[in-house]
């Protein structure tokens, strides 16, 4: 029995226009979870299958993941499809899973966790083709299915506990099904699940808060749990709604994933996480779920652990390999973990999440710490001998004339603490999140605060290209410029802007370039620094 794996992430209508250098786990572990069960697995593109490379008639069962805005992409996939055999849905798009199901004509949507919930639907008749009878179906947690024409969704499933959850091991040949793979930064998932148990107090269903505390001062148990049901974590996140608490992967299954993927060709590793310091936190509560987003500190033992392994691997010394992190929250950035991190992983980029500039409306949100916090985080990141990102989002709840003010404030002073760069992004009301209830943010043309948060990021971030005009980066070759045939495009090694090279390269070759002017702010020439 062959499956395969669709990839529609970012695909929107059916290409991939942003982020094409990002490859993201989830389809990987789907794709391990077959392997497992003794089904063949290949992943494939959306673009890819739309254009009729990716032949499906090899195929006996289809699987999609995606978010809600590529549901035009699944849709056209699934359309090609049809009277193939089944269709199962799965990703961020499947956290509202009644309408994903409408709109995609998908059969069955896993929701949430999907390792267990796929390996019990193969047990049940998938692994055949065939999907249980709805009697059976009624059964399996974390499912929706269309019973007649109508969407029923069951009960989520409990998440899995952290054991169990490292026994489920990602599939790493399959990363060769996407056009990049050489130059991409493919994500290996380092911990699921997040520690902020706050709640947003703001929104329609944030409003409902009492004041009492407890997500704030209460146990880690009392953490879990909010009387008014107000969904925790920050209020644009549904990521602990849907996967619960951080449990963190054993140093050995990382390490034997990424030595793997580099086997396999792979040249940028990004460690992936809510929160890239919460790994191992939950060795230190255990049996108790990690819902504190500030104590206990960082497990400095545990990171350094993986890190010294992961950086002693081959070609990672020498340039050729890069290993990245992702997501930290400023509530963990102490200066000893700004040192571990600039110590094993110098010159590298860190995101880390500001989005508001107002402390005031940082609270309200549910944020676990303060644009204070954040801006020392900066610094001590900075002097660490790493290269900051902060995000921001514009058009969320509660945004006024008075955030917006404090946030441009914050940008500047982000930028003066050493951030290289503002990623901005526009609120977007997720299922399963505090704010599901809330209206996305309009985009920034059409409202006028959220245009000065744009302009203010933008004008940063062309001041920060600038300064980077005669400086050296490694980057490696990924593909020609579509809009322009002349130039190739190039991606960082360690952290730094795409850069446009002019000239006949080699695809996936690794070199070093000089900056020599801005193209945009998001790209700038480069000319080969020596061939």
């Amino acid at each position: 029995m062959r499956a395969l794996v669709v990839d529609a992430t970012a695909s929107g209508r059916g290409e991939r226009r942003a982020t094409r250098d990002a490859i993201g786990a989830g389809a990987r572990a789907v794709s391990g979870v077959l392997e497992k069960n003794g089904l063949e697995a290949r992943i494939a593109e959306a673009k890819r299958v739309l254009s009729g490379e990716e032949p499906l008639e090899k195929y006996s069962i289809l699987l999609l993941s995606g978010m809600t805005a590529d549901i035009p992409a699944i849709r056209a996939v699934t359309k090609r499809w049809r009277r193939r055999g089944l269709a199962i849905l799965g990703g961020p798009v499947a956290s509202d899973p009644e309408r994903a199901l409408t709109k995609t004509g998908c059969d069955l949507a896993v929701v949430g966790e999907g390792e267990r919930t796929l390996e019990e639907l193969l047990n049940r008749g998938l692994r055949d083709g065939a999907l249980p009878g709805l009697e059976d179906l009624k059964d399996i947690r974390g499912i929706a299915y269309i019973d007649g024409d109508k969407p029923v969704s069951n009960q989520l499933r409990p998440y899995m506990r952290r054991k169990e959850y490292d026994e489920y091991r990602p599939s790493t040949r399959t990363v060769g099904g996407y056009s990049l793979f050489f130059a991409a930064r493919v994500y290996i998932e380092v911990l699921r699940g997040c520690s902020n148990y706050r709640r947003a107090r703001i929104g329609n269903i944030g409003s409902a808060c009492d004041g009492c505390g407890t997500c704030i001062e209460g146990g880690l148990e009392e953490r879990y749990y909010c009387h008014e049901g107000i969904p925790p974590g920050c209020g644009y996140c549904s990521v602990p709604s849907l996967f619960g608490p951080p449990r963190s992967r054993s140093v050995e299954h990382i390490v034997d994933e990424v030595e793997a993927l580099l086997g396999e060709g792979v040249k940028r590793i990004v460690l992936s996480a809510p929160d890239f310091l919460d790994y191992g936190r939950d060795l230190l509560v255990e049996p108790e779920p990690l819902t504190d987003p500030r104590q206990p500190e960082p497990n400095y033992d545990e990171l350094e652990r993986l890190l010294s392994r992961l950086t002693e691997l081959p070609g990672v010394s020498e340039g050729m390999v890069s290993i990245m992190v992702e997501n930290l929250k400023a509530s963990l950035v102490t200066s000893r973990a700004a040192a571990l991190l600039g110590e094993y992983l110098p010159g590298t980029s860190v995101d880390i999440g500001f989005e508001t500039g107002s402390e005031k409306h940082c609270n309200l949100l549910g944020r676990p710490s303060t644009p204070a916090e954040t801006l020392t985080a900066i610094e001590r990141l900075r002097k660490g001998g790493l290269s900051p990102y902060v995000y921001f989002i514009h058009g969320l709840p509660g945004q006024n004339t008075e955030t917006v003010d404090d946030t441009i404030r914050a940008m500047a002073r982000a930028r003066e603490a050493g951030a290289e760069r503002i990623i901005l992004y526009r609120f977007q009301s997720l299922p399963m999140s505090a704010f599901c209830w809330e209206p996305s943010g309009a985009p920034y043309i059409n409202d006028a605060l959220s245009r000065c948060i744009y302009e203010a990021s933008r004008a940063v971030n062309l001041e920060a290209k600038r300064g980077l005009i005669g400086r050296r980066i490694r980057v490696v070759v990924a593909e020609p410029y579509k809009r322009d045939h002349r130039y190739f495009v190039a991606y960082p090694m360690l952290h730094g802007p795409v850069a446009l090279l002019k000239g006949d390269f080699k695809r996936g070759e690794v070199i070093d370039v000089e900056v020599t002017s801005v193209a945009s702010e998001r790209m700038v020439y480069a000319a080969p620094a020596s061939r």
